[in-house]
């Protein structure tokens, strides 16, 4: 926000403001005490004196000094004129004239200090969008080191011949990546040799998840043995099969046909998400409308990036 010297007026309506807005001195000290930034002056007023000789005595210093309280000075005005609630006024004896009397120099104060927050809310809704932006910028690089973490743990189950702890590893890597990606994986994950069975949820629907690292394509009648498990579950549950090595021609075939139900991902998908090429939401999404609009259950990561 740009500084302007505050005008004398604008420092008495400031005053006038303060002495009728709180009733009590405690209540005064407090809201003071909330605003502004350089609270040590509280410490040099006499709170035993009258209410407005205290806000004079205080707001007559920071004016002198402005260079050093104006900022203090500019947000107690902001916080007074945003004051729209007198009822704790109305609830004290005559509360309706002190109630009024609070309003009118709320109302003045606002009046006088307009050219001083013309563009606060500008300045606050500008630094709000750079808060934003910068807490992006954190979370994609966070993001983007724990992908860097998964990835080299992938790299080094390519590398593993002992499959079953491959397994295990595998299964802790796809929780991982879900866990990252907030698609809520359910404490179901298990583990049957080389196979990984659990569940996740995607864009309010329950997906089953199956995935397979052997060397072996995964074929129609492992895709079948899929689809039974999906029939046994409710009508809006969908299935997400990967399988490292990718799937045969014939079982792709059988299974993009009629409703569909399973959609297929293979390795070199799965390093697409981890290499930052697409992120796993944007990938799944994608297969999932590219299979309800043409029944392709196995579009490729090449193909969508197009």
């Amino acid at each position: 926000m740009t500084k302007k010297i505050i005008s004398p007026a604008t420092i008495n309506a400031l005053k006038e403001a303060l002495t009728n807005v709180y009733w009590y001195k405690k209540d005064l000290k407090s809201f003071i005490l909330n605003t502004i930034t350089n609270t040590k002056i509280l410490s040099s007023l006499n709170w035993d004196d009258y209410k407005r000789n205290i806000v004079a005595s205080l707001v007559d210093y920071m004016a002198r000094f402005q260079d050093v309280y104006q900022d203090d000075m500019l947000n107690l005005i902001y916080e007074l004129i945003k004051i729209n609630d007198f009822s704790h006024l109305k609830n004290l004896d005559d509360g309706n004239s002190k109630a009024k009397a609070a309003e009118m120099s709320i109302n003045a104060l606002k009046k006088l200090s307009k050219n001083h927050f013309d563009n606060k809310e500008k300045e606050l809704e500008k630094e709000k969008r750079k808060k934003e932006a910068n807490e992006k910028i954190m979370h994609n690089l966070s993001m983007k080191e724990k992908l860097e973490e998964i990835k080299a743990n992938f790299f080094t189950l390519l590398s593993s011949d002992d499959h079953q702890k491959r397994g295990f590893e595998f299964e802790k890597l796809l929780k991982d990546l879900f866990i990252l990606f907030d698609l809520d994986p359910k404490p179901s994950f298990r583990i049957t040799g080389e196979q990984i069975d659990g569940a996740f949820t995607f864009e309010n629907t329950e997906f089953l998840l199956e995935a397979k690292w052997q060397k072996e394509q995964v074929n129609s009648a492992n895709l079948d043995s899929f689809k039974g498990r999906l029939d046994r579950r409710l009508d809006n549950t969908l299935g997400l099969y990967i399988a490292i090595n990718g799937f045969s021609e014939e079982g792709v075939t059988a299974h993009s046909s009629g409703k569909r139900y399973i959609i297929l991902m293979d390795g070199s998908e799965l390093m697409g998400v981890l290499e930052n090429r697409i992120t796993f939401p944007d990938l799944l999404s994608r297969k999932k409308r590219y299979a309800a609009q043409t029944g392709n259950i196995y579009i490729k990561l090449e193909e969508i990036l197009k």
